[in-house]
């Protein structure tokens, strides 16, 4: 399709917004593919061309944490196994159910998961660390988890599995956004890869709008650095309530 430069003017700001919040909370994605399709794109390049972006953003934000020294390698490396597996069991069950039903259960699971977010001091306050036996296991069952989520349906992604390894698998914040963005950046390019494949991606808006994403990315990481739990807690609510209006929103247009 042809880009105007109404294209960019809308996705641009709104692709770097959601990078400085994917890079804190996850969950950007909530913010940049409704930016691609209000532009104009049609669906499916709306979602092929948000992956490169994403792709583009993810990796400045997941080289900033390995560098830093957020990501534990003995556990993500699993959790990426985890992740990839789920993500395929859920894209199969896509398949085969409406998501429909899936809409209806969010409706409830979105509310009480903010509730939690902001009663709980787990953000906030670091939990006594399980044995790494433990905390394996636990994270690589909630990748797992998270992965067919991701592959069924997927928005909020990351935040389910932030939360998740912060509550359950006792992960400090920094590691648990680390694993994050590395489980992220892998289905990310694993589903990239296919979209180009196919020819559904609009190379010249998604490079640019990654551009804008990149720093986003980097901004939001930066401030993680010297913020952390004070400013997750509040992008995470943020970024829930997004998903509660989108949820309606698609039950409505259904």
């Amino acid at each position: 399709m042809e880009l105007t430069l109404q294209h960019f003017i809308i996705v641009c700001p709104l692709v770097f917004a959601a990078g400085f919040v994917d890079a804190i909370a996850g969950g950007g994605g909530l913010i940049s593919l409704p930016a691609y399709m209000i532009s104009g794109l049609p669906v499916h390049n709306a979602i092929a061309t948000n992956k490169l972006s994403s792709c583009m953003g993810t990796t400045v934000a997941t080289l900033h944490y390995i560098r830093m020294g957020y990501v534990p390698w003995k556990v993500a490396g699993w959790c990426i196994i985890g992740g990839l597996t789920g993500s395929k069991i859920g894209a199969e069950l896509a398949l085969m159910v409406s998501d429909y039903y899936f809409k209806i259960f969010m409706l409830a699971v979105i509310p009480l998961t903010a509730f939690y977010v902001t009663r709980s001091k787990a953000l906030i306050t670091e939990k006594e660390p399980l044995s790494y036996s433990r905390t394996l296991a636990i994270a690589l069952a909630s990748s797992l988890i998270i992965g067919v989520y991701d592959g069924f349906y997927g928005p909020g992604t990351g935040t389910f599995l932030l939360l998740l390894l912060t509550t359950l698998a006792h992960v400090q914040l920094k590691e648990a956004n680390g694993i994050t963005k590395v489980i992220n950046l892998t289905t990310n390019i694993t589903a990239l890869a296919v979209f180009l494949i196919n020819g559904k991606t609009l190379l010249m808006l998604g490079l640019v709008a990654g551009a804008f994403n990149m720093a986003g990315n980097w901004i939001g990481a930066n401030c993680f650095d010297k913020h952390d739990s004070k400013i997750v807690k509040p992008l995470m609510i943020t970024v829930l309530a997004i998903f509660f209006v989108r949820v309606i929103y698609d039950l409505l247009i259904a």
